[in-house]
């Protein structure tokens, strides 16, 4: 694995720009692609793997059910790379729900040749994660749907919202208005058949709640609670 260390250079922000802001793998697919574009005006070395949600897990000691290529390269400056990733089957994932892994790109900027030691510069690693989401074949419903089937239900200082849906459903922010306030707290993923429980800044009745959710394409989309 390429070291996750900081050196010294002057970028201080990502050079490799990514295509989307998630990977939807629909089931029955031989392969799903994202590309990679280097905005640097150097070249970049990029190591790309898939984890399930532990960001803290080296790829070697990662089993997932996806194969990705290609898994290190270089790209150089304003070109492009393009990443398959393919499902394996093995172990094999629920068929009668979505799944939901992470994609991670690490890039490594090339060393300045030109920079002394003795320059104080500052050399960064970046990582960039983004959902991967396997969609089985022939899943009832569709994602734009499914936040119509969140369930809220208050509970003191806390709402809970229940995803009775087949889909993850990514909230972003959650609006709520309150003896006499507005508010909002920040989402959070909910997993199919699964519940998250948020705090209320404020406590009481609630007269109106909305909430805005991150589609397949990354937009948010608004949307009014239903009990």
């Amino acid at each position: 694995m390429l070291s996750i260390s900081m050196l010294m250079s002057q970028e201080n922000h990502a050079s490799i720009i990514m295509d989307g802001t998630r990977v939807i793998y629909q089931g029955g697919k031989n392969e799903v692609t994202i590309g990679l574009t280097n905005k640097n005006a150097r070249p970049v070395l990029i190591q790309s793997w898939i984890d399930t949600g532990n960001e803290g897990e080296t790829p070697e000691k990662i089993s997932v059910p996806f194969v990705l290529t290609p898994p290190i390269n270089r790209v150089d400056p304003n070109k492009g790379q393009t990443i398959r990733i393919s499902y394996t089957g093995i172990p094999a994932l629920p068929t009668d729900k979505e799944s939901v892994y992470w994609l991670n790109v690490l890039e490594v900027p090339a060393k300045d040749k030109n920079s002394g030691y003795n320059q104080q510069k500052l050399n960064v690693v970046f990582r960039t994660r983004i959902k991967l989401f396997y969609r089985p074949e022939g899943l009832p419903g569709n994602s734009n749907d499914a936040p119509d089937e969140l369930h809220w239900h208050l509970n003191g200082q806390n709402i809970t919202a229940q995803n009775s849906s087949k889909y993850n459903i990514t909230i972003f922010t959650i609006r709520y208005q309150g003896n006499g306030t507005s508010s909002e707290v920040n989402g959070r993923m909910i997993a199919p058949g699964e519940s998250q429980q948020f705090p209320l800044k404020n406590s009481g009745n609630i007269d109106g709640l909305s909430f805005s959710t991150i589609n397949d394409y990354g937009a948010l989309i608004n949307h009014k609670a239903k009990n």
